[in-house]
């Protein structure tokens, strides 16, 4: 009898010692049945911590919250209990029913998969969630709002667009926001201004006090006439919105509201620049500007050299029109010019200086005078054309042959050569040789003898050190993925280089270049290739938001690069910025 009974406590341990090691890795939804107009909430729980959590793709859902992470970990009456969660907050894309599938993690060396959970979507209901006071206070407190300064400019005049999210102190908004459509400034220049930080300002909004957060500052210059239209910003935030219950304190407890915010596309009208008064050479400038044309220097002595600088100074569209050109006498040797651009971007537009430099080299004796440049520009203060013209520049050589003389030698049938008296007459004599023994050395204990001797021995120390360094270089994983993604870069890269300065060449073979990539790492045909898509599929991959943004701004200006004036150092920022991006799009993919 006793037996028995010492069996049976043996058997109630082992059975207690099993149940406590069992893996419990599951998902839990919120509901299986929903209004395509409602959030889902799903839990992946696990009662042992893990690695490599992988949650299933939600492809039928939009992620409009998390992965928010919760971990329990307690001990009670001596027994210990742990538990971890990952959570997230899905919105429908449409009715139906779907199956979310299975989510993924490793525990102590082990794979545990969940089991897929079926959702059937119907149509919106009345109140999402049970939550529709809620629902309709955050739709009321919430705003966001596209500030444009001017809704009608003029053709590459500067504007301005401030993305500002206004919540009323009565309500809050959880950090787990994100941008779910970034707005296209198609038919403009634009360029993004960077923000530091977020911070939380005091403002009114349509009379009332509120909160308000700058979230985008993007200066445009539009570049064709007409209603140009701005693509919305939309945005997925959790709103905390005061709920009718308290806690034990007396405080109201917040309900967590996911919502979507939209500000809204804008129309800007753009007035062409007026027809009346616009002057035969103007290129397109607009804004604010002073003109010069300097030389480094104005006598000097056939064949010496001096710079000739053409520089436009000002705030205006200083990078979307070209400089005009020098012309000079044909005895002056001109080379192609220089082209640099000293150009900051801030809210109020583009400010510096352009400049293009030409080096001139004078053949002969003689004083040889620069026609005058003209700049003309229109003027956004006046809102007429205006007209700079550079002050006349003499060139004087003082030395050097003239160019009577050389034609007169050209024509001459004397075949005397002329004597120079700064040249060398007795060049011809070598001042030094290079006499050689007759009679050589033996090698056997010479330098050379004992040199090679040595050299094995030598070389023993330095192969150990290469060894050493070739081991620590393959075993840099992260180094050898940085390498290889440069690598790549520069492989897709190679046509578009080669095409630098060409214009159209060089932003075809760029944008190329940019599909063949995505094509080759994404395995998308060409037929699929659209900037949303590009957008999801490298968000999916987990790749960094800014990236993204930047290699869609990259293919945005391959197509505005097709009917808008280009410089040299515009296409080299494109290139090592299209060459940065394939490069962290490599170290990034998952």
């Amino acid at each position: 009898m006793k037996s028995i009974k010492n069996l049976v406590i043996v058997f109630l341990v082992l059975a207690t010692s099993m149940a406590s090691a069992q893996v419990k890795f599951e998902a839990k939804v919120s509901k299986n049945k929903l209004g395509v107009n409602e959030r889902l909430r799903i839990d992946f729980e696990m009662n042992k911590d893990g690695d490599n959590f992988v949650p299933p793709s939600f492809s039928d859902f939009d992620v409009v919250g998390g992965p928010n992470t919760s971990v329990s970990n307690y001990s009670r009456n001596g027994k210990r209990s742990f538990s971890k969660t990952y959570s997230y907050f899905l919105a429908p894309k449409k009715q139906g029913s779907f199956t979310i599938k299975q989510a993924t993690i490793e525990i102590d060396g082990e794979t545990y998969k969940t089991f897929p959970i079926t959702v059937n979507i119907t149509a919106a209901v009345s109140a999402p969630n049970g939550n529709a006071a809620a629902s309709d206070v955050a739709a009321e407190k919430i705003h966001l709002v596209a500030e444009v300064s001017n809704t009608n400019p003029y053709l590459n005049e500067a504007i301005t667009v401030v993305y500002k999210l206004y919540v009323s102190t009565e309500i809050g908004v959880s950090s787990n926001w994100r941008e779910k459509e970034i707005p296209r400034f198609n038919d403009f220049w634009s360029q993004n201004i960077e923000i530091n930080g977020l911070p939380v300002q005091e403002g009114e909004f349509k009379g009332e006090n509120y909160r308000y957060v700058v979230l985008r500052k993007t200066v445009l210059y539009p570049q064709k006439t007409g209603a140009l239209k701005i693509e919305p910003l939309v945005m997925d935030i959790t709103a905390e919105v005061p709920s009718e219950k308290v806690d034990i304190f007396g405080r109201r407890l917040m309900t967590k509201i996911p919502k979507e915010v939209t500000a809204g596309s804008r129309t800007i009208n753009v007035k062409p620049l007026p027809e009346e008064g616009k002057p035969s050479d103007f290129k397109g400038a607009v804004g604010k500007f002073d003109f010069k044309v300097i030389t480094t220097k104005t006598q000097l002595n056939a064949l010496e050299s001096l710079q000739a600088k053409i520089e436009v100074t000002g705030k205006g569209n200083l990078k979307l029109f070209e400089l005009p050109k020098l012309t000079v006498p044909s005895s002056l040797e001109v080379y192609e010019p220089e082209h640099q651009e000293n150009v900051r971007t801030n809210i109020y537009g583009m400010q510096g200086n352009i400049s293009d430099t030409y080096t001139i080299v004078p053949q002969y004796k003689g004083k040889y005078p620069v026609p005058t440049i003209s700049f003309s520009y229109f003027d956004l203060d006046t809102e007429s054309y205006k007209r700079i013209t550079s002050s006349d520049i003499v060139i004087d050589v003082i030395e050097g042959p003239t160019a009577a003389s050389n034609n007169a030698d050209n024509t001459t049938t004397d075949t005397k050569q002329s004597v120079n008296p700064t040249a060398n007459t007795f060049a011809f004599i070598k001042t030094n040789s290079n006499w050689i023994p007759i009679k050589s050395e033996p090698f056997f204990k010479s330098t050379g003898f004992w040199s090679l001797l040595l050299l094995p021995f030598l070389a023993i120390p330095l192969a150990i050190v290469v060894r050493r360094k070739k081991d620590e270089r393959d075993a840099d994983v992260q180094g050898n993925r940085i390498r290889k993604a440069d690598r790549l870069a520069k492989k897709y890269l190679g046509e578009a280089k080669k095409a630098m300065g060409q214009k159209e060449s060089f932003y075809l073979a760029l944008e190329k270049a940019l599909h063949n990539y995505l094509k080759a790492k994404l395995n998308i045909e060409t037929s699929d290739f659209n900037k949303e898509k590009i957008e999801s599929l490298l968000t999916e991959r987990q790749v960094e938001a800014e990236v993204v943004s930047d290699f869609i701004s990259i293919l945005e200006n391959c197509e505005l690069a097709r009917y808008t004036p280009i410089t040299q150092v515009t296409m080299q920022n494109d290139y090592d910025k299209a060459a940065k991006t394939i490069s962290l799009i490599d170290k990034q993919l998952r």
